[in-house]
Order: C-alpha cells, then structure tokens, then sequence
C-alpha cells in the first residue's frame, strides 16, 4: 500500500523538534511513524500523519521547509529474517531501496515497515505477487 510521507527539514538546535510536534498536537494530528536522520546542522524528520494535507498546510504555514512522498507500508513477520524476504525479493528483481524504518504494530508477531524505492509500482506488484501484505495501520 502506498502512504504519503512526510518529510521535514529541521535545523539541528533545540527545541526546534518539540515546536513541531506541539504544532500537530494542537491540531489533534497524530503521528503514526516517524524517523529522523540528522548532521551537526539539520536533521530530516520523516513522518506519517492520520491528515497529510492539513500537516503539511500547517507545517508550510509555521516556516517549516516540507515535502510530500509516496512510500510503501508492509507488514512483515516479527521473528529473526521477517525483513530480508520482502528486502531480498525486491533486490532480485532490480528495485532499490532508498531508506527503510520500522514501527510498532498492535497485531501479534507482526511489524510494520515503511520502505522508499525507486520504483513503486512494479515494487507493490513484486510484493503483492509474493504474499506480502501491504499494512493498513499507518
């Protein structure tokens, strides 16, 4: 299943991180998935909402430089290599991955992943034709 993600550029200083989730707090936004990657001046917090548009709005509106994309929600087995099928069958067939986080799922020996590739489409049909489920949580 394909999701929008948000992605934010943060100046690395204190506080900033706080101010924005105070800021989709107070809009009753709720965060499904986040990560972020940071340097010793940004970071880039990457995050799934329950309403893209009206974050990204009202992200734009505070002066937060924000981008939308499309990304692939999977469910996979929780136990030792639930990871590396998904991963290994992508690869066999040439899609690469950009980036990969995980969060946590209510469901029992299952977790859930979000996976940026280079191509989306023929990844959901490669997923889909090898018995993997798209997750409906995020």
């Amino acid at each position: 299943m394909l999701t929008k993600q948000i992605s934010i550029f943060l100046e690395n200083k204190e506080g900033r991180l706080a101010q924005l989730t105070s800021i989709l707090a107070k809009s009753n936004i709720n965060i499904n998935a986040l990560t972020i990657a940071d340097t010793s001046d940004f970071g880039i917090l990457r995050i799934i909402v329950d309403d893209t548009k009206k974050a990204e709005d009202l992200l734009k509106e505070n002066g937060f430089l924000v981008s939308v994309t499309d990304v692939i929600a999977l469910d996979i087995e929780d136990k030792p290599g639930g990871i590396s099928k998904p991963l290994n069958r992508l690869y066999a067939e040439g899609i690469s991955v950009e980036y990969i986080y995980a969060f946590l799922s209510k469901k029992e020996n299952t977790a859930h992943v979000i996976i940026k590739v280079d191509q989306n489409d023929k990844a959901l049909d490669i997923l889909k034709n090898n018995g993997f489920k798209s997750t409906a949580t995020v």
